[in-house]
């Protein structure tokens, strides 16, 4: 029997493993939604909104008693509450990266995962808003951060980078928001068709905006999907740049550098894979995903973990040759204290996870193992943790030794770290219970048979078989 060569270039390797249907795939990803919550999924839910809770009486007393609470001293003005902001910025860059650039890009791999990293965009932003709320200290006036007219010169200094970190994360919320709701619209009336209760039937058919898939209204949805696209796409470069200017338009020794915004950027991203990682490698093994969220999709995740970890192993490096080129002493002695200082337990464990470990990416059976990937990931957010902490902490020695002073958390900085925590897997686990945790229409849409001329493909390889 003669043997039918596939033409790869024209019906590449399929992104979804196993024999998938339409029907299949809908059946599949809809039952996660439809049947009643497990064992597992009710214990992870407890232990979130309990941590969850813990974060809500930490801001209460944080309100009653004030930021004193907090380890913050002179000259350590800053403390985890700005490293936790920029924290979780960060993890919010690859939800808009993987939805909005690589569908311009046409990357047809993004389809199984865009989906919830969406969702992790959302909610890692909601959790790194809380922070500039309440460490502003007088909390009845936090609504001045808001954009309110300012013609009488009645209110704080707009040219505040503090300021424009408001503008741009609200900014990025909203897009992002609006983003991940356009593609939700056909499977939210998917779910709405195979409801069985009234409520379910009406909440799911009210947010699905009356869709029939009818050829006008995916006219509409593809046209509005590709502006939204075209829209966050630059929000990727300008948040964590603006995010970055709360450091770098300073006069600090160590902060007032033009290397901030590329390399903040970088690493947004690349702490935004590693904690994709960490959802996709546990999510896809409890809601039986793997045809779905396939090795492929991990090790192409693992190859861009890989390349801006690199960028962010250069930049460590360059702020150390710049220091010493700029032959200034105070920048020398910044980035010398930050290596051998009293905080340099924090620098080698940053310089450990973010450059030693994504290395590890070269080899391709690291890539492509679930369990290193997923110990990997985690090495890799405690990096970009302790990055933004070491940053921060470089208040610690200013230019009076009189004034020098060591940071230590207390309890209610441990509380509002893990709360966060707590606040973002409620928020998450809530997500993969009641809404599609993989894009059903998209992912449909890589399928073989979805391409026009697969069935003529596939009629002419049987009979080029059967005449063999």
């Amino acid at each position: 029997m003669a043997t039918v060569s596939r033409d790869d270039t024209i019906f590449p390797p399929p992104l979804v493993a196993g024999d998938p249907t339409f029907g299949s795939i809908t059946d599949t990803i809809c039952r996660i939604v439809e049947k009643p919550p497990t064992i597992p999924w009710l214990v992870a839910f407890g232990a979130a909104s309990t941590v969850l809770t813990m974060l809500l009486c930490a801001i209460a007393y944080l309100f009653w008693e004030g930021t004193g609470i907090w380890g913050l001293n002179n000259p350590v003005g800053w403390g985890w509450a700005i490293v936790n902001f920029v924290f979780w910025v960060g993890i919010g860059h690859a939800g808009t990266l993987i939805s909005a650039v690589l569908f311009l890009f046409r990357q047809k791999w993004r389809t199984a995962i865009n989906r919830f990293a969406e969702a992790m965009t959302i909610f890692a932003v909601i959790c790194a808003l809380v922070f500039p709320g309440i460490h502003v200290g007088r909390i009845w006036a936090a609504y001045w951060m808001l954009p309110l007219p300012n013609q009488m010169g009645m209110w704080p200094n707009f040219r505040s980078p503090l300021l424009w970190d408001v503008f741009a994360v609200s900014t990025y919320f909203t897009v992002s928001l609006l983003f991940w709701y356009v593609g939700l619209i056909p499977d939210l009336a998917t779910l709405r068709d195979r409801a069985k209760g009234k409520l379910a039937f009406w909440a799911y058919g009210f947010f699905s905006l009356g869709w029939r898939g009818a050829n006008r209204h995916w006219q509409n949805y593809e046209r509005a999907y590709l502006i939204l696209a075209g829209l966050a796409t630059p929000l990727v470069l300008s948040v964590h740049t603006i995010v970055s200017f709360d450091f770098a338009v300073s006069v600090i020794p160590g902060w007032h550098t033009t290397i901030f915004p590329p390399y903040f950027v970088a690493g947004a991203i690349f702490s935004g894979f590693a904690m994709v990682l960490t959802l996709a490698v546990p999510s896809r093994k409890l809601f039986g995903l793997q045809d779905f969220i396939t090795v492929r999709h991990i090790e192409n995740m693992n190859k861009i973990i890989l390349v801006t970890g690199t960028m962010v192993g250069y930049a460590y490096a360059m702020e150390f040759f710049i220091a010493w080129y700029s032959a200034s002493p105070y920048e020398a002695f910044a980035f010398v204290n930050r290596a051998f200082g009293p905080y340099a337990w924090a620098y080698w464990i940053m310089v450990s996870c973010n450059v030693i470990t994504p290395q590890l990416f070269w080899f391709k059976k690291i890539r492509t193992n679930i369990v290193l990937t997923f110990i990997l990931s985690i090495f890799v957010n405690i990096g970009m943790w302790f990055e933004r902490f070491v940053i921060t902490m470089s208040l610690h020695r200013d230019f009076l030794p009189s004034s020098w002073d060591y940071f230590s958390p207390t309890l209610f900085d441990w509380a509002m770290l893990i709360g966060s925590f707590g606040l973002f897997f409620t928020l998450f686990i809530l997500f993969l219970k009641f809404l599609p945790a993989v894009a059903i229409a998209e992912v449909k849409g890589v399928l073989p048979q979805a391409n026009p001329h697969w069935e003529g493909y596939h009629k002419h390889a049987e009979g080029g078989a059967h005449h063999g």
